[in-house]
């Protein structure tokens, strides 16, 4: 066995090892609400994750790690852990469907909805959009599911906004800079202690704050405790699963909508400002770029969808303009995917493209959202503006470059500026590849139009879960896959996946 692949599944055996934690503690939920026919399969998924998990973690070598067994820790680990986090949904498909006589399963709860998930397609499908914090789902009706399985979903997403690899390093620290590269491998750069494994911990306290705050706030809005616990986890980590059928709509409660969109903005902040202004260092709302930008972006881009929906007729009143137009955008540009309009059925098309652009771009690096992120779009910008005006000073003039508080030299504004720009570059290769094949799997009289098959995409890359409704169980098998990719390299931010595949197709340890 080679040094790489030796380094590279110790890792992997402790991201099993964190997921079968995460298995077991999910016990409580069908022992509490009485679902003891889901308890094998729980068992049983837990057992399997970490049986494989301590082997791989026996068979590895706890190296130093460089960049390139950081990213392909990262790109195998989302992967392995979205497979063995499908099988809680497969094996309780299953044993509903099998109903033993000892374990007394109720006739009720095997529905259309649970055996969808006896497909492994389905199940994987489900696992990766919880844990990337899309929120895409295979479900047709989400109130049907076992109160176990609403909270498997939830808690992937909930766990999947912080990031696998940071629970896995809050855990189980690796010692040296390897939980450093590992962390900066799953598309995160800032620390807010100079240890990385206290910076993780304190994430999770942070992120634990804000969760008990958001199910307070939802409680109080009206919503029962069991549905404020789950979207509380699924909106503070911008992933969006519901448990109800129509999503947030479902409430028809303009306050609960309101008070989501806070709990939104919460999961689009990076953590390092939330520490900050925590502390009490509340200048960190303007002074960050990213925050900063944040409130102008949602700002703007509410504002513009807000009027397409009053000019294009599709409310009756200004009112239900900014309630859908606002929540909606929010929703998207957070990358939550908490949905509360039909916008396949009765949005413009350019009302559609105004959200694929909001879920496209993102909020800030560091949070729990999804998108390119803001930060690389003001890099662009900012970077192209100071490239153009080059021309109009003397080549002997010393000119600064600033960007988010830090002043960079020549060199590293081209690095920066490049790596903005390849991401960017690469994101609209994978969204045009997404793009052409799905129109081609998708049967023609299913009566989808290409700007339908463009927010779909942009959706899963984003990581952001809004559907027009092509999305389903009953969608073709390699459509499937097709999101299912998406999802994948768009949690990633694209690099760790095209590493781990160079890595695959490269024989021997050269990096």
């Amino acid at each position: 066995m080679t040094l790489r692949l030796r380094t590279v599944l110790s890792d992997l055996g402790r991201m099993l090892q964190a997921l079968s934690g995460m298995m077991f503690l999910s016990l409580i939920v069908p022992i509490v609400w009485g679902e003891y026919y889901a308890i094998p399969g729980i068992v049983l998924s837990g057992g399997l994750a970490l049986t494989i998990g301590l082997s791989f973690t026996h068979s590895g070598e706890r190296t130093e790690l460089g960049k390139l067994h950081g990213m392909m820790i990262a790109a195998l680990g989302w992967m392995l852990v979205a497979l063995f986090g499908s099988l809680p949904f497969l094996f309780t498909a299953w044993t509903v469907h099998l109903a033993p006589p000892w374990l007394g399963v109720p006739a009720s709860v095997d529905t259309p909805t649970l055996a969808a998930f006896r497909g492994p397609t389905n199940s994987v499908f489900e696992s990766m959009s919880g844990f990337t914090g899309t929120g895409l789902t295979m479900t047709a009706h989400e109130d049907r599911l076992p109160h176990t399985l609403q909270w498997w979903r939830s808690f992937t997403e909930w766990v999947g906004g912080v990031g696998v690899i940071v629970l896995t390093t809050a855990i189980l620290a690796r010692p040296g800079s390897g939980s450093l590269t590992l962390y900066e491998s799953e598309a995160r750069s800032k620390k807010i202690h100079p240890s990385i494994v206290s910076t993780v911990r304190t994430i999770w306290w942070i992120f634990l704050l804000f969760t008990f705050l958001s199910i307070l706030l939802l409680w109080l809005a009206g919503m029962p405790i069991w549905d404020a616990i789950n979207h509380a986890m699924t909106g503070l980590a911008t992933g969006g699963f519901s448990i109800t059928d129509d999503s947030i709509a479902t409430y028809q409660s303009p306050i609960i909508e309101f008070v989501l969109i806070p709990v939104m903005i919460l999961g689009s902040i990076a953590f390092p400002v939330h520490y900050l202004m925590l502390r009490g260092d509340l200048h960190n709302v303007y002074r960050d770029l990213q925050t900063r930008w944040v409130f102008i972006y949602f700002t703007a881009g509410s504002a513009g969808l807000i009027g397409l929906l009053h000019q294009y007729g599709t409310y009756d009143s200004l009112f239900e303009s900014v309630r859908f137009g606002l929540f909606q955008f929010v929703s998207a540009a957070s990358c939550t995917g908490f949905q509360t309009a039909g916008i396949g059925e009765t949005w413009s098309p350019l009302s559609q493209m105004t959200v694929a652009f909001g879920m496209f771009v993102g909020a800030s690096a560091g949070s729990t959202a999804g998108g390119i992120k803001l930060i690389r779009l003001l890099t662009l910008g900012k970077g192209t503006a100071h490239r153009i005006s080059d021309v109009f000073y003397p080549s002997s003039a010393i000119r600064r470059f600033e960007i988010d508080g830090r002043i960079l030299s020549d060199i590293e504004l081209t690095r920066e500026f490049e790596e903005a720009a390849i991401i960017t570059l690469l994101w609209f290769v994978l969204l045009a590849v997404g793009v052409v094949s799905l129109s081609l799997l998708i049967p023609p009289g299913e009566g989808f139009t290409l700007a339908n098959v463009v927010f779909e995409v942009v959706s899963a890359q984003g990581n952001v879960g809004l559907s027009t409704g092509i999305t389903g169980s009953t969608m073709p098998f390699l459509g499937k896959i097709v999101l299912v990719f998406n999802m994948w390299v768009g949690r990633l931010e694209i690099i760790p996946v095209l590493v781990l595949l160079r890595a695959v197709l490269v024989r021997g340890d050269r990096p």
